[in-house]
């Protein structure tokens, strides 16, 4: 129905609605003040639902009705950052809080003799990151970080989450909203939902996130906006991407002023005058952080004035006028209630320590891997023991020791099986490997860890595809290998317990689509051993066909760019076997076919580092390795695991391996973190 049909009355009430809808969002997600029930809200928004139904030309993009979600997409585009986002360097110590003032201070001094500045402080949200756009004081797309120079458009997913505004607020007692503003934030998931969810997704047989910053980021990256509807994701902004139409002096003045046009901000930012005055409030985070809405990792130190953060400027990856103060691993103590054993794709048999529930750093832990028999004697871990648990960021949580005052009479040590505990074939042990192996292919812990690396993300990402999910395939004998999961019909699936036809239609699409993949992410799949997804991209640059990388021999192989013995000669091992063979062949049959992606292949053979070969030894500490390694293969560099003549460059960081004297001994040309961030800055 066109505008002129609509009588004015109607066109009246639904802005009315909508303006109204806009200012209970705003007093509920961004002030958390509500002014009106949650009953009055869902009949404003069912009423403007209704009119919207029968009169569409007055629906618009920036409707509040827009939030539940439109129709899934089949792939996300790109997003550009302009300008990049960057990372933040870290500091972890008061020690070091003070170097961080000092290097300021020279830097300011040096440049203009100013010294006086003050610091604003914020707590670092673990979330996703991502900017979003608002043209004319409208939402118009947003994407995530992703490299900080390109990162996915996930436009339709940032509409659904309710403390976004879809319209900047607008009045004549409010600043006037930018012509165009770029605003980067957090993508939250509130800890007591993330709870909630897994409890659902495990009701439900699907794998479970590890940590909410895990759950945010799943949601948000969903194909289906419907989906991140219906999770509970709130964003927070704190920093400003380009801003055309207000100029902002400072940080605090940002964080003033964004409120005001209905974005949220971090919550809890401090201007500081002094490091004695930071190290206070991180004393107080620290305590605030357990009783936190949301994950806290640390928190982030700004000098406020933004013609100082101009002056200070940037490295080649952090801004010099920003860090992250991180906090301390959390830890815990809890009591081994038993140890098992799990069986993983290539055959390893790895102990697991089952745990008495102890909530670590926000999440409750109730298992935590050992590794190997070895880990298990040398931490001297005993069934009854109370231990002490840490758990940092993303990384899993561990035991670190163990309460020998503790120790009940009754603990006992769990030996190693002779046996697969899944299978009950004998376990084999080579005399070289700390791995204690089921050698069993057609075991059935083997096959199913074997198809959940196939599924993963990095291999064939087939979305739906969960552990639990895997493991109703394998038991029924739908799935035996890969292949399998290419013959599955709809039809069968809908007998497994808890399969409905839409879950069942969404898995069977998810696998069909994944048939059109790239070499790279193809041998990756296949789970030869020592052959990661780097080593797949360097094969995959190297070799035309997955024929043509079958038939290759072990010097071909030797020849290529930090392929060494081990590698090669466990990629000739594989494709030896006649069940290898079979195994490829399987999947060449059902229809798998490469996109070899030509520009990708550009942009690693050429850069400033082109034919350059680094080695990275020891701690890092300004920057992650993952992320070295990213900015050197970005460059057309390569990052090699170990010193040889091949070698251009060794990084070093923090106590150094044997690689440093490796290097010594060749003359390779050795960079500290500040040498290597000059060669970046070079370029």
């Amino acid at each position: 129905m066109n505008d002129y049909k609509v009588p004015k009355e109607i066109l009246a009430r639904v802005k009315s609605i909508s303006e109204e809808i806009l200012k209970h969002n705003y007093n509920y997600y961004v002030l958390d003040k509500p002014e009106i029930t949650d009953h009055l809200y869902d009949q404003l928004f069912r009423e403007l639902q209704e009119l919207e139904a029968k009169y569409p030309s007055v629906s618009s993009e920036h409707s509040p009705t827009k939030r539940v979600g439109g129709e899934p997409l089949s792939s996300f585009s790109i997003f550009k950052h302009d300008p990049p986002m960057m990372s933040l360097d870290n500091i972890f110590s008061k020690d070091e809080l003070i170097v961080y003032e000092e290097r300021i201070l020279r830097f300011l001094e040096k440049e203009n003799g100013k010294k006086k500045f003050d610091y604003v402080i914020e707590p670092k949200l673990d979330g996703v990151a991502v900017e979003v756009i608002y043209t004319d004081g409208n939402f118009s797309y947003g994407g995530t970080r992703g490299d900080g120079i390109n990162g996915e458009d996930v436009t339709e997913n940032l509409r659904t989450i309710r403390s976004l505004p879809l319209r900047l607020l607008r009045g004549k007692d409010l600043p006037v909203s930018p012509k165009y503003l770029s605003i980067r934030g957090e993508v939250v998931f509130p800890i007591s939902s993330f709870h909630d969810l897994n409890i659902k997704r495990e009701k439900e047989g699907v794998s479970l996130f590890a940590n909410p910053r895990n759950a945010a980021a799943g949601s948000l990256r969903q194909l289906d906006s419907s989906v991140t509807s219906s999770r509970p994701l709130d964003i927070f902004f704190y920093a400003l991407g380009r801003c055309e139409g207000y100029d902002f002096s400072s940080q605090s003045e940002m964080l003033e002023i964004l409120p005001k046009w209905g974005l949220p901000v971090s919550p809890f930012a401090t201007v500081c005058s002094s490091t004695e005055e930071i190290y206070l409030l991180y004393q107080d985070f620290l305590e605030k952080r357990r009783n936190f809405s949301y994950e806290l990792d640390g928190m982030v130190i700004k000098v406020n004035s933004f013609s100082y953060q101009k002056l200070l400027g940037n490295t080649s990856r952090a801004p010099r006028w920003a860090t992250a103060y991180k906090f301390p691993a959390e830890s815990s103590t809890t009591i081994v209630k038993d140890i098992i054993f799990q069986v993983g794709r290539t055959g390893t048999v790895t102990p697991v320590a089952i745990l008495k529930p102890v909530k670590v750093g926000g999440v409750e832990v109730s298992r935590a891997t050992l590794h190997n028999e070895g880990e298990i004697f040398r931490k001297d871990i005993l069934v009854g023991d109370t231990v002490n648990i840490e758990r940092a960021g993303d990384v899993i949580p561990k035991i670190s020791s163990v309460i020998n005052s503790k120790r009940p009479k009754d603990a006992y040590r769990k030996n190693f099986p002779e046996k697969c505990p899944v299978c009950e074939k004998l376990l084999y042990k080579h005399i070289d490997e700390a791995a204690i192996r089921c050698t069993n292919v057609l075991c059935s812990a083997v096959v199913s860890e074997r198809i959940k690396h196939f599924a993963s993300t990095s291999a064939m990402d087939i979305d739906g595809l969960g552990e639990k999910m895997i493991e109703k395939l394998v038991t029924s004998e739908y799935v035996n290998e890969p292949s399998d999961l290419y013959r599955l019909r709809f039809e069968k699936l809908l007998l497994l317990d808890r399969m409905g036809n839409k879950s069942a239609k969404n898995l069977i699409d998810s696998i069909e689509k994944s048939k059109n993949t790239t070499l790279d992410r193809f041998i990756f799949s296949l789970g030869i051993r020592f052959v990661g997804d780097r080593v797949s991209k360097i094969i995959a640059l190297n070799y035309k066909s997955i024929n043509e990388l079958m038939h290759a021999d072990k010097e071909s192989l030797l020849k290529l760019d930090d392929i060494g013995e081990i590698v090669a000669e466990s990629i000739v091992t594989f494709f030896s076997t006649l069940e290898s063979l079979k195994f490829v062949e399987n999947l060449l049959e059902v229809g798998i076919s490469f996109n070899i992606n030509e520009n990708e292949q550009n942009d690693v053979k050429e850069g400033a580092f082109s034919n350059k070969s680094f080695v990275i030894t020891g701690t890092l500490k300004k920057i992650k390795r993952a992320d070295a390694k990213k900015l050197i293969e970005k460059l057309g560099g390569r990052l090699l695991g170990s010193v040889s003549n091949k070698t251009d460059y060794l990084i070093l960081g923090d106590d150094p391996g044997k690689k440093y004297n490796d290097a010594l001994k060749l003359g390779i040309e050795i960079l500290n973190e500040d040498k290597f961030e000059n060669l970046l800055a070079g370029v």
